[in-house]
């Protein structure tokens, strides 16, 4: 597998270092797609260390910047014709109601929007690939979601509970929907619930905020380690099991039934289309 690339977003820490560090043990050449320099280049050399690879690289991307996103898939493409797996890994949980660069509220722009249009993007090398995989990382919070049509962002009424379940919605509509958009091609997206995992995933990207307390829950026994949490998405990334297999929403390696909202395709194509026209879509990287 020396010849094959993936890219994992959120890196530096958690599932998604576990990840990456597993991709490089199987001999994927791995890009970590990391937000800061310092915990990205940190996060490269304890990947190096104990995955034994030399193959992984560090590239900043700032999936709550569509200017940082779209650098990022630049540089991509000026380098790597092909693409093997995209794993859409990094995810937030606001306690407070805050906006990312450009106005979004942080979950659905981190954990939805930013990654709609980095795989956009990337679409072109994804079908130059042999196999190209999307693997989408929700969460079983999908099933207490709904998207806030009339206030996406929550401008009124905003919780963390709310703000992440639509958030996680969204990656399964997202996912159903691009599958479709790509039936035809070899190119199969899937997404999955990792499970309770204990990570970062609370802690304030600013200010590290709940670090102390995220420390605190990956050591409760109920939680999974980052390790256990990535199984999924490895599974989804290399298993030839899944070749061919599109659209699904996987829960430890098994393909799940979605709950009856998850699956309404008219609601997933009219959120596409909001999702178009927030990134700012341009008609030739439109599917």
């Amino acid at each position: 597998m020396s010849n094959q690339t993936a890219i994992v977003t959120g890196a530096n820490s958690g599932m998604g270092l576990a990840t990456t560090i597993e991709l490089a043990r199987q001999g994927y050449r791995v890009i970590m797609a990391c937000r800061s320099e310092k915990r990205g280049q940190e996060a490269l050399q304890e990947a190096v260390r104990q995955s034994g690879s030399s193959a992984i690289e560090l590239m900043l991307c700032d999936l709550g910047s569509l200017d940082s996103i779209r650098q990022f898939a630049r540089t991509f493409r000026e380098c790597h014709d092909s693409l093997d797996v995209l794993v859409n890994n990094a995810g937030v949980v606001m306690v407070k109601r805050k906006e990312t660069s450009d106005g979004f509220e942080q979950s659905i722009g981190i954990n939805h929007l930013g990654h709609f249009l980095l795989t956009l993007l990337l679409i072109e090398p994804l079908k130059a690939a042999k196999q190209g995989r999307v693997v989408n990382v929700s969460s079983g919070a999908y099933k207490a979601g709904k998207i806030h049509f009339e206030d996406p962002h929550l401008h009124k009424g905003y919780n963390p509970i709310k703000s992440y379940a639509q958030s996680k919605l969204a990656n399964v509509l997202f996912t159903r929907a691009l599958a479709r958009k790509l039936s035809g091609t070899s190119v199969t997206v899937n997404c999955l619930h990792p499970g309770a995992v204990g990570t970062s995933i609370g802690v304030d990207r600013n200010t590290g905020f709940g670090t102390r307390i995220m420390a605190f829950v990956g050591k409760l026994p109920f939680f999974l380690s980052p390790e256990e949490g990535a199984r999924t998405a490895v599974y989804l990334a290399t298993s030839p099991e899944v070749v061919g297999i599109t659209g699904g929403y996987f829960y430890q390696q098994k393909e799940q039934q979605l709950k009856a909202h998850a699956v309404d395709d008219a609601s997933a194509e009219r959120f596409w289309m909001w999702s178009e026209e927030q990134v700012g879509l341009k008609p030739d990287e439109k599917l």
